[in-house]
């Protein structure tokens, strides 16, 4: 790629970017968020159309003007936010670009063999007429990443291909990306996750506002350099350091919780000024816990109890978001109105309290005033507080959907992968707020994928298998005790049970 420029209204993507990827190779795309790694894929991809520039495959100048252009020239794309149809089966959105035929006819017995071939590669078995909708994000990346199994693609696009993958099913995926490349295969690897390029990644580029600022064999950087390279600094931020400090009272008891076929007797407590990690493997029941303690699925027994300092007392499902804050695992779907303003966005938790004296109407400066302040506080990157949420890049828009809670300052605050997509400058933010708000007094309970962040911000640990709430882990717990234990199997080898 040769000279990529691209502008959106107020924002220069791409100045003038250029790099080369060769076959067999594993490059890394790196930047921070709105470093225009995205941009630049999405125009190799055809999703985006470069205002200057040059795309040469083979030595040869090739436009590529829209995704089935790339896809006939062998470029495939698996995205950061899903590209998958939410009605349609599993099957249907493998093959949606090309269904094999049989006498002018779709033959899906065909079509089942390659897509069962796909994800065995993977390691999975799923039911092919399974709704996507019904699957959890982190199996609907592992279908986005088959789909691109099925076409003898010259190049492929990772962007964030692990964000919601296990230790496990990451290892895994690995494995695919180095067969891919013994075969030829050209891949183009983004991620935030810099241990991750050291360990698929022969070569990296590095962008910062637009721009390339660096490019080099993996193997003669550290990550230190990879970092200050990214954010423009020489000041490199510790992002595992854990914050001692004391548990305050009772806030939070969760008695007997069942919502049957997800959760099964699930039984802990939270105290204000502590971080929770909640871990487990995906399909563990931590999203579905999190959905049933905000009021969002309905449970089938157990209580839940808050504390507001008049002792415990159940809390009803439409009272909840008073005292609690959900940070959902998929912000595009669940967790943002794209075509609305950020403004919009930030104050939507927290309208009552921007009624006007001419109920029912907004006081719009109020409104606009706490927004500019968010922004400011939480560093979001963009044009002005009316820019369109679906223009931010993934990580601002997790900043925006942690603003609007912020807003109503909860006192339980519930985070499922509150860092998915952001680079390493954002979740050291992230992980600085959750201190911030454990040393104000709120309690917050989290979970992700990365044992390395959930094991350096918890106070504690709560672990999950197959809907059980199995082990209350220590601080000092280690990585070996996190990871059997949600394997469902004990520190001394046998199986742990509730």
């Amino acid at each position: 790629m040769v000279g990529i420029k691209k502008s959106f209204p107020g924002v220069k993507a791409l100045k003038g970017v250029s790099f080369e990827a060769y076959p067999g190779e594993s490059l890394a795309l790196i930047g921070a968020n709105g470093a225009g790694k995205s941009t630049l894929m999405n125009i190799l991809g055809g999703v985006v159309l470069a205002d200057e520039g040059v795309v040469n495959l083979d030595g040869h100048a090739t436009p590529i003007h829209s995704p089935a252009d790339a896809a006939r020239r062998g470029i495939a794309f698996v995205h950061q936010e899903l590209a998958l149809m939410p009605t349609l089966s599993i099957l249907d959105n493998m093959l949606i670009a090309a269904f094999p035929s049989r006498n002018g006819l779709i033959d899906y017995r065909q079509g089942e063999a390659l897509c069962r071939e796909a994800l065995a590669r993977l390691g999975y078995d799923f039911n092919l007429h399974t709704q996507v909708r019904d699957l959890s994000p982190g199996d609907q990346q592992i279908i986005e990443i088959a789909r691109t199994l099925l076409g003898k693609s010259r190049i492929v696009i990772f962007d964030e291909p692990t964000s919601s993958l296990t230790s496990r099913e990451r290892e895994r995926l690995f494995e695919i990306i180095r067969y891919m490349k013994s075969q030829g295969t050209t891949i183009i690897y983004i991620t935030h996750l810099l241990d991750e390029i050291f360990t698929v990644c022969e070569r990296a580029v590095i962008l910062r506002n637009g721009e390339k600022v660096a490019q080099s064999l993996v193997r003669d950087l550290t990550r230190d350099e990879v970092v200050e390279k990214m954010i423009g600094s020489q000041e490199v931020v510790s992002y595992f350091q854990h914050h001692v400090r004391e548990r305050g009272p009772l806030l939070l008891t969760v008695e007997n919780l069942q919502r049957e076929g997800y959760l099964d007797r699930i039984n802990f407590s939270v105290h204000r000024g502590e971080v929770v990690g909640l871990w487990g493997l995906l399909g563990s029941g931590r999203t579905e816990l999190f959905r049933a303690l905000m009021g969002l699925d309905q449970i089938t027994g157990g209580r839940i109890l808050i504390d507001t300092g008049r002792g415990p007392h159940p809390v009803k499902p439409r009272s909840r978001k008073n005292p609690m804050g959900l940070i959902t695992e998929d912000r595009r779907t669940d967790g943002l109105l794209l075509p609305m303003s950020i403004r919009h966005n930030l104050s939507l938790a927290n309208l009552r309290s921007f009624i006007s004296r001419l109920w029912p109407f907004i006081a719009r400066g109020r409104e606009e005033a706490a927004a500019r302040d968010y922004v400011r506080k939480l560093n979001i990157k963009s044009t002005s507080i009316e820019q369109r949420v679906a223009t931010l890049s993934g990580g601002n828009q997790q900043k925006v959907v942690v603003g609007r809670w912020l807003q109503t300052s909860p006192l339980l605050f519930l985070m499922d992968e509150p860092t998915r997509g952001l680079d390493v400058e954002a979740k050291a933010e992230l992980h600085s707020l959750i201190s911030e708000l454990a040393d104000s007094g709120a309690a917050v309970m989290f979970v992700s994928s990365d044992l390395d962040e959930i094991m350096s911000l918890s106070d504690r640990f709560l672990v999950m298998v197959r809907g059980r709430l199995v082990r209350e882990l220590p601080r000092d717990s280690t990585k070996h005790e996190l990871l059997a234990t949600a394997s469902g199997i004990s520190s001394t080898g046998g199986v742990s049970e509730p």
